[in-house]
């Protein structure tokens, strides 16, 4: 972007994060704005043991899925890869039906890791796939994930059912922040930590990118970096999941629409992109408190759509820039 177009996108985010973060504390059924902002009643109360946690949790969500996509895409050099189109959603939620039926009391914490882990593995499954698969074109890699998390998905399904544990299962699909309250969302802060340490190695990310023969012409250790963007993906993926459940194609749509404005450079980026990923997950739950107030629609839903139709414009948009 030039000298001027920058800055006025970093000031139209700034003005964006403001308006939506003040809208998504004082929006909500039973204590409107009002109540909120007077604290009256019980308004202060909800404020700090709901809005404001739930505010937090939709940034950090938003924000890690957004860099876990285009670390996604920088690995496996696709610009239609994300946690959701390569598998990792499904196989943490695979992870987290393994530690219901084996570990039925285990700690929040122990679910995640070992959602971490299963994500972990199911991602790296993906990449060997695509290592050994002809790929005749850039829209064979998702199809190629699609299918892997529809595997992973059938496990899972089968086994919830096999075992009655349909409806806990259902819990972790959602994507849904209403659940979000004060000593329930604490583990997300783990995202914040692997955004900065996504943005240390934002260079080397960059190089990864232009693949491996380049990566390595320059001294990186290519197995090892593709292992560290791997853990950081799968980290984010499980601490959601576990949190709030599913939320799809964050990691797709702000990382292409960054890189049409910004470009590849990830030092550059990047902030633009966890940005651009927290403000969109934000928006979609304040829409969806807002539809069917004072209902909600879960941001999982919300995004699922919005997401489908930007992946569809996606493939469309740069196929007439190929003709």
């Amino acid at each position: 972007m030039n000298a001027f177009s920058r800055p006025l996108l970093l000031s139209a985010i700034v003005v964006a994060a403001a308006v939506l973060v003040v809208a998504s504390l004082v929006t909500g059924g039973g204590y409107g704005w009002s109540d909120v902002l007077t604290m009256e009643g019980d308004g202060a109360l909800v404020l700090a043991a709901s809005r404001v946690p739930r505010t937090l949790a939709l940034l950090l969500s938003g924000a890690g899925l957004a860099v876990s996509g285009i670390l996604m895409q920088m690995i496996a050099r696709n610009r239609f890869v994300e946690p959701s189109t390569a598998g990792t959603v499904e196989a943490a939620s695979l992870g987290i039906l393994l530690t219901l039926l084996l570990m039925p009391g285990a700690p929040v914490i122990a679910r995640m890791l070992v959602a971490a882990l299963v994500a972990l593995a199911g991602s790296g499954l993906f990449l060997m796939l695509l290592g050994r698969l002809p790929l005749g074109s850039a829209l064979m890699v998702p199809l190629v994930g699609i299918m892997l998390g529809g595997i992973f998905e059938a496990v899972t399904s089968f086994l919830a059912y096999r075992f009655d544990l349909l409806q806990s299962l259902g819990a972790f699909g959602s994507g849904d922040f209403s659940i979000v309250l004060r000593g329930r969302y604490e583990f997300l802060w783990i995202i914040a930590g692997l955004v900065a340490a996504a943005y240390a190695t934002a260079a080397r990310f960059t190089i990864l990118g232009m693949g491996e023969a380049v990566a390595i012409g320059v001294g990186l250790n290519y197995r090892r970096l593709i292992i560290f963007g791997l853990i950081i993906v799968s980290v984010v993926t499980a601490a959601v999941v576990v949190t709030v459940g599913a939320v799809p194609f964050v990691g797709l749509i702000v990382p292409n629409v960054v890189s049409l404005l910004l470009g590849d450079d990830l030092r550059r980026s990047l902030p633009v992109v966890a940005t651009g990923g927290a403000l969109l997950v934000l928006a979609s739950d304040i829409a969806g408190r807002l539809v069917i107030a004072p209902y909600e629609i879960p941001v999982g839903t919300i995004m699922g759509v919005v997401g489908s139709l930007g992946f569809l414009m996606l493939i469309f948009g740069r196929r007439s820039h190929a003709a």
